[in-house]
């Protein structure tokens, strides 16, 4: 967890086990001259991240030498404030590039699973808001070669327990490792729904001493899921935090649609904590019929009389573009 938490670390891993890596700096950069020059040399844009971050903090886009300065210390000052630690590095920022993640399972004798890939493109500031399994513009072959990468790398670093390994991929498609996320993730009961496998239990049993005890081949895609997070904010104010007591709360059914939450009628939302309060899942044969599924699940759920971001996500998901299938990370920041 040390080594792979680590950005900087993961990165030098992933190319001791050949996995292509998005162009950048040798390691972290405390110099800003020197960060500047390197900017410079790689070419606009780069992205200024902090090595020991996640969630998006002390992450900065730069497109130009004049405001790179006040990036990079503004990244290192956040990265302070939220990890204890302001050390960045840099990377050349990939354009239009969807992010991919595998979800990866290994146990305490060697014995290591991937449970196949989500596309968490669609974000906002570098938070994710809605993700789907599988990547539908990856075919078998790109699949099972990102799979596999992700697999050489924890085992590289000899990794136990539930871990999410990072990629970017480009219009070519292209895959660029980032880092490992060693932990469950959010969004992972869209890979539940699509493999039909509890990937908390799977926690549970390797953290109790199990060993794995299925080969890959029993982990099969079934259909398409979609997750779609619900945050206490109000998408009509710049996404500021809504806290106070939910008077009304009707989550939506049906066939395929799953809510996992913890607040209930009554609930009073905290400004203390983290925004989420609900992650609603739908899982269906095909994309279209999760959009679909999605859609009406979203119509139908409600929580008053706070703000959400379930207006936002079904704008997203009416996007003539989202439906096609043609988003990247910027996809958000362009359209709305």
């Amino acid at each position: 967890m040390a080594l792979l938490g680590d950005k900087v670390a993961a990165r030098k891993l992933a190319e001791k086990a050949s996995v292509p890596v998005v162009p950048g700096s040798d390691g972290a950069i405390e110099d800003e001259s020197e960060a500047l020059k390197l900017a410079t040399k790689m070419g606009y844009p780069v992205i200024i991240k902090a090595a020991a971050g996640g969630g998006g903090r002390g992450m900065r886009v730069v497109h130009n030498d004049i405001s790179f300065r006040s990036a990079f210390n503004s990244a290192r000052a956040e990265a302070d404030a939220a990890f204890g630690d302001s050390s960045v590095y840099l990377e050349k920022f990939i354009i239009e590039a969807r992010h991919v993640e595998v979800q990866v399972m290994a146990d305490n004798e060697g014995n290591a699973l991937h449970f196949y890939e989500r596309d968490c493109s669609i974000q906002r500031r570098h938070q994710k808001m809605i993700e789907e399994s599988p990547c539908s513009v990856l075919d078998k072959h790109a699949r099972e070669e990102l799979c596999e990468s992700a697999m050489r790398i924890i085992k590289e670093a000899n990794y136990s327990n539930a871990a999410t390994v990072e990629f970017l991929v480009d219009k070519d498609k292209n895959y660029y490792f980032i880092e490992v996320n060693t932990r469950i993730q959010v969004e992972h009961p869209v890979t539940e729904m699509v493999t039909g496998h509890d990937l908390i239990k799977w926690q549970l049993r390797i953290a109790s001493g199990e060993t794995i005890d299925i080969s890959q081949r029993n982990i099969k895609l079934t259909g398409a899921a979609i997750e779609c997070r619900i945050n206490a904010e109000d998408p009509e104010n710049n996404f500021a935090p809504c806290s106070g007591q939910i008077t009304r709360y009707v989550p939506p059914g049906g066939p395929g649609v799953r809510v996992d939450t913890h607040v209930c009628q009554g609930w009073t939302v905290s400004p203390n904590y983290d925004s989420m309060i609900a992650k609603l899942i739908v899982h269906q044969q095909t994309r279209a019929e999760a959009i679909t599924t999605m859609r009406r699940a979203l119509r139908e759920f409600i929580i008053e009389p706070i703000k959400t971001t379930i207006p936002a996500c079904l704008n997203i998901l009416s996007h003539n573009l989202f439906v096609k299938n043609k988003v990247d990370t910027g996809f958000v920041e362009r359209n709305f």
